[in-house]
């Protein structure tokens, strides 16, 4: 669509500046947005179950297929019936999965073979996602909201970031192949 990949890149960049400024500055929309992206793909995931169940040979998964269609369906009405209580649960969801991936990522840190500077970052990134999990499990209401402006931060980075290296790209004459390799 673009003919150079530093213009792609600035206005990627763009996008994410934008959406990262909305992110912060409405949070509790972000919120919202989260809770309808959700429902969109309840629904989505509901018709291509279907879809699915209509084209199987056999009963045992047109019947499987169905059921999963149906509870998708019913994951994407309650998410906009009830879209506080799927803001809570989503957050929640999270919480469990940094929770699982701390400990995950600090036990790594014991394999072997593993050098002192990669054991101390496994160990220091497991920590960090355990006391993320604990918070958010323990104010999802507020955890929610960090999730919100977190996600607005990482937009922004990445939007700056994509700018800078756009900017990089027009400047040079360079290809996103050897800024990506004088980066590494």
């Amino acid at each position: 669509m673009f003919k150079s990949t530093s213009t792609s890149l600035i206005l990627l960049g763009v996008l994410g500046v934008i959406v990262g400024i909305i992110a912060i500055a409405w949070p509790k929309v972000t919120i919202a947005a989260l809770v309808i992206v959700f429902a969109i793909f309840a629904f989505i995931a509901a018709g291509l179950s279907a879809m699915r169940a209509f084209s199987s040979d056999k009963a045992g998964p047109v019947f499987g297929y169905l059921l999963l269609a149906l509870i998708d369906l019913a994951a994407g009405v309650a998410a906009l019936v009830w879209p506080k209580p799927t803001a809570l649960v989503l957050v929640l969801v999270v919480a469990i999965w940094a929770f699982v991936a701390g400990f995950a990522e600090f036990f790594a840190a014991f394999q072997s073979g593993e050098t002192a500077g990669t054991r101390a970052m496994f160990i220091v990134t497991g920590l960090i996602s355990i006391a993320f999990g604990v918070v958010l499990s323990a104010r999802p209401d507020i955890g929610a909201v960090t999730l919100a402006l977190l996600f607005g931060l990482y937009s922004l980075i990445y939007g700056v970031a994509e700018i800078v290296v756009g900017v990089q790209m027009r400047r040079t004459g360079q290809t996103l192949q050897a800024v990506l390799h004088e980066a590494a």
